[in-house]
């Protein structure tokens, strides 16, 4: 036989044996990784898409569900509410004319003069309802309670040009 010949048989062997090898190797790992990973892997939570919000500055919307967020929040904690931060809330987003009519208002229903409501709701959503005059309308949608009991109240809230509140209603200003 030539030097040849038993090269190519024993490159051959070698080449079977590697094969044969790596294929055990790779049908051993294969089969260990599935039942490995069932053994040691969590239950899965069921994907949901995450939610988020969000606003541009200078929109009359945004603005609008900046002030409802921050001030549902401060009036709803029912553990600790902060009476100080609704209060520099109306200050900063109320024009002082609106802030001095709703506080009359108030008085006179007995209600929360920027929720309509003696309560606090348990959702809100704020929609653009376009340009008034030199103004902007929002709607702010309140939700109390839920499910079948759950109240809505929709209220038309107006924004001058520079962005401060000048009025809460239960009636479009169209």
């Amino acid at each position: 036989m030539s030097k040849r010949t038993f090269a190519s048989r024993r490159s051959g062997r070698h080449a079977a044996v590697a094969a044969g090898l790596l294929l055990a190797v790779g049908l051993g790992v294969s089969t260990q990784v599935p039942a490995q990973a069932a053994a040691h892997a969590p239950a899965k939570a069921p994907v949901t898409a995450p939610r988020s919000v969000s606003g541009t500055t200078g929109q009359a919307v945004t603005r609008v569900a900046d002030f409802y967020g921050a001030y549902i929040d401060a009036k709803g904690d029912y553990t600790d509410p902060d009476a100080t931060l609704a209060a520099a809330l109306r200050k900063h987003y109320l024009t002082p004319e609106f802030a001095e009519r709703l506080a009359v208002r108030e008085r006179t229903n007995g209600v929360d003069g920027v929720l309509h409501a003696p309560n606090v709701p348990t959702q809100w959503t704020a929609t653009d309802n376009g340009a008034v005059g030199n103004g902007h309308e929002v709607i702010v949608t309140l939700t109390f309670g839920s499910g079948g009991t759950a109240q809505r109240t929709k209220l038309y809230v107006l924004l001058e040009r520079y962005d401060h509140i000048v009025d809460i209603t239960t009636t479009t200003n169209r």
